[in-house]
C-alpha cells in the first residue's frame, strides 16, 4: 500500500516534524511497510481468541507502602549548592 506525500506532510505537521523531501520519500516507504505488515495481521483468523484486558494475569498488583529512611539528612544535603545545617536553601520566589 502506498501513502501519498500529502498524507506524509499532514502526519509530519501533526507530529511537529520538519522533514526534508528525501525524508518524506523514506517515510512514505516506511509507512507502506508498516501498513503491509498490518494487512498481514488482518489475514489471521482470530475468531477463537479471547480479547485481552491485560497483557498478564496480575491485575492491580501493588507493593506495600512502607516508609523507609534510606537517606540521611547529611547524605541528602551533600550535593546541594546552597545549604545550612538542616535545609537546602533556594532563592526567594514570593514577596
Amino acid at each position: 500500500m502506498e501513502i501519498d506525500l500529502e498524507t506524509i506532510r499532514k502526519i509530519a505537521h501533526l507530529a511537529r516534524l520538519e522533514l526534508k523531501p528525501e525524508e518524506e520519500q523514506q517515510m512514505s516507504g516506511d509507512f507502506a511497510k508498516i501498513l503491509d505488515w498490518m494487512n498481514q495481521l488482518n489475514e489471521l483468523d482470530t475468531s477463537n481468541v479471547e480479547p485481552l484486558m491485560h497483557m498478564h494475569q496480575g491485575v492491580n498488583v501493588f507493593r506495600k507502602d512502607i516508609a523507609k529512611n534510606e537517606l540521611t539528612k547529611k547524605e541528602g544535603l551533600v550535593n546541594a549548592p546552597l545549604k545550612n545545617d538542616d535545609y537546602i536553601m533556594v532563592p526567594k520566589v514570593m514577596e
